[in-house]
């Protein structure tokens, strides 16, 4: 895996040129935060890259519950065994494999890869605006019903899931890439990506975290265009 590091904010990627797959350990103190859990094959990466800071995985954040952000969890929670695991609630529906829609939600299909066979539960169901350490619950809705992003205010950093995208360049979620379109294909409700993007940009941002590309630094002028870009598309009537 690629190790790239911003701050107190470490990014592990799988496959980085072919298809990043990230997770991120956020160092605290005393304890490690780590925010997703990748792919089943990055297991023994995330738990030898822990040893190497001699610090424990005590949290572990699901910012929604899309296999390519769980798949080592089971493994890494063997590891750490006392790790709490935290994940939206509404995003907990998804983990536990109800995919029906609450009142209000726009009624777009939910989309994406979600497994059966990851045994780990959530501990702890969280909502916007809980502290998890240093980091504060944005909730970001979009790419699922429930996903969030993980905001450290003292830093500036934002570990947005797939809230944005960075892979070829900086986008909204939802937004079709020839280059790299398989978050398009798994995201839920495209206006609703729009307007979790523009929350995100009225926070002050040093650092732009994604699921899948490159660290963003100094993001606000980039995420401003793309948000633009979304905006202007999606008033086309374009997907």
């Amino acid at each position: 895996m690629r190790l790239t590091t911003f701050d107190r904010l470490h990014q592990l990627t799988l496959m980085p040129r072919i298809f990043p797959v990230n997770c991120y350990v956020f160092e605290e103190e005393n304890e490690l935060i780590l925010i997703d859990a990748a792919l089943k094959m990055a297991a023994s990466s995330i738990i030898e890259f822990a040893h190497q800071l001699n610090k424990p995985i005590n949290k572990i954040i699901l910012t929604h519950s899309h296999m390519d952000h769980i798949g080592a969890l089971d493994e890494v929670k063997k590891a750490f065994p006392e790790a709490v695991v935290y994940l939206s609630k509404r995003d907990a529906r998804l983990f536990a494999g109800d995919f029906s829609l609450l009142p209000g939600e726009p009624e777009k299909k939910v989309k994406g890869s979600f497994s059966k066979d990851i045994l780990t539960k959530p501990d702890v169901l969280v909502e916007e605006g809980d502290e998890i350490g240093s980091l504060k619950v944005i909730a970001t809705p979009g790419h699922t019903p429930g996903s969030i992003s993980l905001y450290d205010e003292k830093s500036g950093v934002v570990i947005a899931g797939d809230a944005v995208v960075t892979k070829g360049g900086l986008f909204v979620t939802g937004e079709f890439r020839f280059t790299f379109p398989f978050p398009a294909f798994a995201t839920w409700d495209a206006e609703t990506a729009l307007k979790s993007a523009e929350k995100l940009l009225a926070l002050r941002l040093s650092c732009l975290a994604a699921g899948h590309g490159d660290l963003i630094i100094e993001p606000e002028a980039k995420l401003r265009a793309a948000i633009e870009k979304r905006k202007h598309q999606l008033q086309k009537g374009g997907q």
